[in-house]
């Protein structure tokens, strides 16, 4: 068994959580504030510890430029430098707004010009 020294282990740990926090695009998103999420799963996500205040109540979730999420958040433990939060409530985002009808025949999206579909 190799033995470390706490400021070496202390370095590497850091130099893991800052190449991990540079290759995420996921972020968590409150106000004014984002930070990078390491992981993400059904139930919560994980962000770096030191660097993330105690978040608590909406926010939202995304990948890179795309929204995923607007979920509602607990902290739930820290663990090797990481703050795990849990959903209250998760809800997928959507781009457009919900129908307030049933449509009665399937409308194209879109249209391409320059095709005679005659």
């Amino acid at each position: 068994m190799t033995y470390l020294s706490d400021e070496v282990r202390a370095g590497l740990e850091a130099a893991r959580a800052k190449k991990q926090r540079r290759k995420s695009r996921l972020r968590v998103e409150t106000g004014e504030a984002y930070f990078p999420v390491l992981r993400l799963w059904d139930n919560g996500f994980a962000v770096v510890g030191e660097d993330v205040p105690n978040l608590r109540g909406l926010v939202d979730l995304y990948d890179g430029p795309q929204h995923l999420y607007q979920a509602l958040i607990v902290t739930s433990s820290e663990d090797a430098g990481e703050r795990h939060f849990e959903f209250k409530r998760n809800t997928a985002a959507n781009d457009s707004a919900p129908l307030d009808f049933a449509r009665e025949k399937p409308q194209p999206i879109a249209l391409l010009k320059g095709w005679d579909l005659t």
